[in-house]
């Protein structure tokens, strides 16, 4: 006779990471970070690069993943290994500021165009989106705030007409006076 807690299999908790990489502007370092990620098998949820210090030719990876913890504190440790890599560090596991940029466009059409407009902006001046660009039928919201945030209002949008979503990954820093 089989126990009913035979057929239930345990998954493996799963936690969201982010990493902030500083590696050397130069070509192809992007491709090896990539390309460490999809030899293994992890999946890049958020990407963001930049040119951060010029003298230096260094720029900032934010990398947001997730997976197990034994998983995560291997990228983290694999990452740190990679020639171009000068440091990792792991956000997720201090005070932090993360943000992301999305840019919203919403069209209204038909018998209900009037009031879907004064809702769009509504939503827009609650979530403290600006707008970027209005035409007699669409906007073009620019709203920067938490992924939550963000996800929310890209969310009420969609019932007003979203017509199209532009939106960056994660750009993270640590709270403070230090350094990355």
């Amino acid at each position: 006779m089989k126990s009913h807690y035979a057929d239930q299999t345990e998954k493996p908790v799963t936690e969201r990471r982010t990493f902030c990489v500083l590696v050397d502007n130069e070509p192809g370092v992007l491709a090896r970070i990539a390309g460490m990620f999809s030899g293994r098998g992890y999946n890049i949820e958020s990407l963001t690069v930049s040119e951060t210090e010029h003298e230096k030719h260094l720029s900032r990876i934010t990398i947001v993943t997730s997976g197990t913890p034994s998983v995560l504190n291997q990228i983290e440790a694999q990452l740190d290994r990679l020639v171009p890599v000068h440091k990792v560090v792991n956000l997720s596991a201090k005070a932090s500021i993360e943000r992301e940029l999305a840019l919203v466009k919403v069209a209204q059409y038909g018998e209900h165009r009037g009031e879907h407009r004064m809702e769009a902006l509504r939503l827009a001046t609650a979530f403290g989106a600006k707008t970027v660009d209005a035409t007699l039928n669409s906007f073009i919201f620019e709203l920067a705030g938490p992924a939550d945030d963000v996800e929310r209002f890209i969310n009420l949008m969609t019932a007003i007409g979203l017509v199209e979503v532009s939106r960056t990954g994660a750009a993270a820093i640590a709270r403070g006076a230090e350094e990355m």
